[in-house]
């Protein structure tokens, strides 16, 4: 396919900056799932490429149409106008704390652990939260890429399309996890309406209590969504020590445990906070992987109806950085979820839970 053809198939007008599905066609929200090297295609042009994918109307989890490393994919179509020549009509912040090795180098360890873009136009935009170490890339003329350190693990993707001015509690929302913004743009009508913004490309971060907020988003086909997120002052593990209680929820979750100090799951308070340390997909083909293999982060509620995405580990490193939780009681979201955790690591104190519990069965 000639560059010409291609730059015009992935075409996105600027007033109408949104999520786009593996479809090609507008989405309200989507989930792509990037599976471990070591879970599928023994075609070495594929290892570590394969996702899942999954929108509003999905029917669950699907093979990827293509690649993650692909522009014409859901990842790749969202956000192709970052790469555009011409970015005067749109805004968009970029922040990660393991940014790409084209930036800048700087200290992240005071940094929030969170990574994530913000894509804005003139009528609304996109909130995509990650998982995904030094991406995506800076805008430049060289385009979308997949980082090839980003194969080996498994990874996560959500991504919300929101009216413009859900843009402003967004703003507000990131003042508390403290990002590290290696790229951005927020200029003109932008920066009038996005002060908080500002704030967080200069660095500026709140400095009292509360150390922790919850607010309400609507998406922009009137899909609510809670983000939670917490400041390096908040002092406690975001999922035992908030998020439980205030979803009132048990919890299994997923996240990197090969970082140090992990937290054991977690049974001392109402809600059961509880490691998963397998995920599986549905189906003969699976596949399956461990926690190990997983560098993605999310939570689901094993009786309904909470399914989360966001940024956190559980581990006493970041009991003491920023960062959050992006959750919904969508039933297409829980339905998703709720089948992956193949099992999880028992709390240490509980008769009932000294073997580790497998919820399918062979």
């Amino acid at each position: 396919m000639s560059p010409l053809l291609l730059a015009a198939l992935l075409w996105v007008p600027a007033g109408a900056l949104t999520c786009y599905g593996d479809s090609g066609q507008p989405v309200d929200w989507f989930v792509v799932y990037k599976l471990p090297i070591n879970s599928g295609s023994r075609d070495a042009s594929q290892s570590g490429l394969r996702y899942k994918y999954m929108d509003q109307d999905s029917g669950g989890w699907r093979d990827g149409a293509g690649l993650i490393n692909s522009s014409a994919g859901a990842v790749g179509r969202s956000l192709q106008p970052l790469y555009r020549s011409n970015t005067s009509q749109i805004a968009f912040l970029l922040y990660n704390d393991q940014p790409p090795k084209a930036t800048r180098a700087r200290d992240t360890s005071s940094r929030g652990h969170t990574k994530g873009v913000l894509l804005m136009g003139q009528d609304g935009g996109l909130w995509l939260v990650h998982s995904v170490p030094r991406f995506p890339p800076p805008h430049s003329p060289a385009g979308y890429r997949w980082p090839y350190n980003a194969r080996i693990n498994g990874q996560i993707v959500l991504c919300v399309s929101f009216p413009l001015t859900q843009f402003l509690k967004i703003g507000k929302q990131l003042t508390y996890t403290y990002p590290l913004v290696y790229d951005h743009k927020l200029e003109g009508v932008f920066a009038q309406k996005f002060p908080d913004l500002e704030d967080v490309i200069k660095g500026h971060h709140i400095r009292h209590k509360p150390w922790n907020s919850s607010v309400t988003l609507t998406s922009q086909a009137g899909a609510t969504f809670q983000s939670f997120v917490k400041s390096a002052q908040f002092g406690d593990d975001l999922y035992s020590g908030w998020l439980a209680g205030a979803l009132g929820s048990n919890l299994q979750v997923q996240f990197w445990q090969n970082s140090p100090g992990i937290l054991p799951s977690n049974c001392s308070g109402t809600w059961k906070v509880l490691d998963v340390t397998q995920t599986a997909f549905p189906g003969p083909a699976g596949p399956t992987f461990s926690a190990t293999e997983d560098h993605s982060k999310w939570c689901v509620a094993p009786e309904g109806p909470w399914a989360c995405v966001g940024d956190m580990n559980r581990n006493h490193g970041e009991e003491h950085r920023g960062g959050g939780m992006l959750c919904a009681q969508l039933p297409a979201l829980w339905k998703a979820f709720q089948p992956l955790v193949k099992a999880w690591e028992p709390c240490r104190d509980e008769s009932w839970a000294r073997k580790r519990r497998r919820v399918h069965e062979s």
